[in-house]
Order: C-alpha cells, then structure tokens, then sequence
C-alpha cells in the first residue's frame, strides 16, 4: 500500500499552463493518490494581481472558479494578497515544491529566474514550464539544485508535453547525440502548414494561432524563431552538455517565408518547416533554427499543423523519434504534473518509501 504524502507546493503563474496545472491537480486527485500516494495541496498561488496564501490549503476549485471568471487569485476571499510580488509570497509560506509557470521573458528571465534561484536556496526542489530562467542561467541553476540535493526538472519547458529533455537525457543514456532535429514551436507549425496545405494567408493562420492560445498577442518570439531557439538551447544545455546561449545559434524565422518557397519546395517533394538544428562537427555541436525544406518522407515533414516533434540520430541506438498532437496547453501542464510526480517519486525513494 502507497504511503499518504501531502505535499505542499506554490504555483507562480496563472496563466494558459498554470490553471490548467491546477485543474489537473484537482481533476487527477484520485489517480494520484491511488498511484503514487500523492496529494497536492496549494499553500500559495501568485498572479499578476498579487498572491493567496493558506498554510492549512487553499481551495483549487475555487481559485479555478475565480480564472474563469477572469478575476485575479488576489481576490481569494480571505487569503488574498492584493499586489503582493510573486518572490514575497514565495517566502512568506512553508512549501515543498515550487511550481513555476510564469511568462516566457528572454531579456532578464525575470521574475522567474529570481524565484527559482530563493526556492533552491531554500531547498525546494523547482518543476518550471518557463524557458528564460533556462536559457539564461541554466548551469547556475543545475548548480544551485545540485548543492541543495533537490530537482529542478522541466520537461515542460521544450515543446510542452513532448518528452523532448526525458528522451535525451534518460533513454539516449551511453550513447552520444550526433543530430537533434525538432519542430519545436506549434505556432510556427500550424503557419506553414496551413500556408502550403490550405493556402491561408500567413496573417490569417498566425490570428488562429493566436484565437486558439498557443500564440502569444506578441508573436514575435514564435515567428522570428527565438522561441524555436531558446528551447534549442535548452536540450544543447542539458542533453549534449553543451554549455550553450542564445548567440550560439544562427537564427531565421518564417517572415520572409512566401507562398512561392512553400509551393516550390512542394514541386521539389520536400516540406518547409522551421527546424531546430543541432549537428555534431568534430567534439562541438553546430547550432541553428532556419526555414528548412525536408524530404517530404521525413518523418518531421509529416507533423500535422498542432504537432511539434524530436528526431535524435545517435552512435549506438540508431535513430529515435518521438511526437506530439498539442492543440492547446493542456499537455505543457500535463508535463508539469509529470514532473512534479518525478520529483516526488525520487524523493519518495530517497527517504525508502
């Protein structure tokens, strides 16, 4: 019989991802205590209005209610914070987990970076879907985890429910990456697909996109390729160990992409896509996100406008590729929860439950 465990966590961000985290924390109650012995309870949830705080637990239903009605968490009755920021109400509550989930920001990385940074130091082990804090400060992150003897996990972080980092990092174990190729942004996906398939016009395509929620109101990230790029950084960081930033990889994104290219890359057999590329050349790798026309029979040519996919060619275990349908950010929170449930689990084990 599983061990009752109640884990107290905080969840910074209540966006797309982070209420439909919530939601599943609510929604898979029952699985995750008959599986793993789990039982989420929320002490602290922050937004952009401020923050709720509960040490006996807030209530996920009802913050989920408060979302949907498009009113800040700082609104909870009685446990909300108005205007409280994001790191001082990470400290202002006993938690055993933080869950990150706030805004992409490439510039700074905060105020994620900073907030993961106190939770390490604190020696709360991090599950975090964002990229900045990532492509900024992965190896000061890696570091400050590994000196506390907790996890920083984020699976979430590379094409959202695409087992992207757990697939290079645990099951390429003993062998050695000669070529990452991914479709690793849905938004840019869908354009190109709908441009070449449908004859959408680009604005058209990136306005569903944006309908839809994948998109950014800002879609600058997506279609200028930075997006692409940074979760690119990300795998070379944690799955080549290869210490990589952003001005490590040539970067094109699908502006320039027109009708003509898509139509003769057709006439040719071939698919453009905006392909994330790592190659092995000598003992480094090259790196770079461009407009690429693919053989129509790859196997990343294939991908359907909402899917995003990894292709790994290894020395020892062949060819490895894996792929994901992901209309929406159900399966980026998803993938939080896996992660949450990993680190638990290898906590669990640590302590021989």
């Amino acid at each position: 019989m599983k061990t009752d465990r109640t884990i107290r966590f905080f969840l910074a961000g209540l966006g797309a991802v982070g209420s439909r985290f919530l939601g599943l924390a609510l929604g898979q109650r029952a699985l995750l205590a008959a599986r793993y012995g789990l039982r989420l309870m929320a002490v602290g949830v922050a937004d952009r209005s401020g923050a709720a705080l509960a040490p006996e637990g807030l209530d996920i239903a009802r913050i989920v209610a408060l979302k949907e009605a498009r009113q800040g968490v700082a609104s909870y009755p009685g446990a909300g914070r108005p205007g409280l920021a994001v790191r001082e109400a990470l400290a202002a509550v006993q938690a055993d987990l933080l869950v990150e989930a706030l805004p992409t920001n490439l510039r700074d990385a905060q105020p994620g970076l900073g907030l993961i940074r106190d939770a390490l130091a604190r020696g709360l082990p991090v599950a975090t879907a964002s990229k900045g804090p990532l492509v900024l400060a992965y190896e000061s992150l890696s570091a400050a985890a590994a000196q506390a003897g907790v996890r920083l996990a984020f699976s979430a972080a590379v094409a959202g429910g695409l087992p992207t980092v757990n697939l290079g990092r645990r099951d390429l174990a003993g062998s050695t990456v000669l070529q990452v190729e991914g479709i690793f942004n849905s938004t840019t996906n869908y354009i190109l697909t709908s441009m070449a398939e449908a004859g959408v016009p680009f604005a058209e395509a990136l306005a569903e996109a944006q309908r839809r929620g994948i998109a950014e109101a800002d879609p600058s990230l997506d279609v200028d390729g930075w997006d692409a790029a940074a979760k690119l950084v990300i795998v070379a960081n944690s799955v080549l160990g290869r210490p990589t930033t952003l001005r490590d990889v040539e970067v094109t994104g699908i502006r320039g992409v027109t009708p003509e290219h898509l139509a003769r890359a057709g006439r040719e057999g071939r698919v453009l896509k905006l392909l994330a590329l790592a190659e092995r050349v000598g003992d480094d790798y090259r790196l770079a996100v461009r407009p690429t026309a693919l053989e129509a029979g790859h196997p990343l040519a294939r991908l359907r406008p909402w899917e995003m996919g990894v292709r790994y060619t290894t020395d020892t275990m062949g060819v490895i590729y894996a792929v994901i349908d992901e209309p929406d950010p159900l399966p980026t929170a998803a993938a939080v929860l896996r992660d949450v449930i990993d680190i638990l689990a290898l906590d669990g084990r640590n302590r021989g439950e």
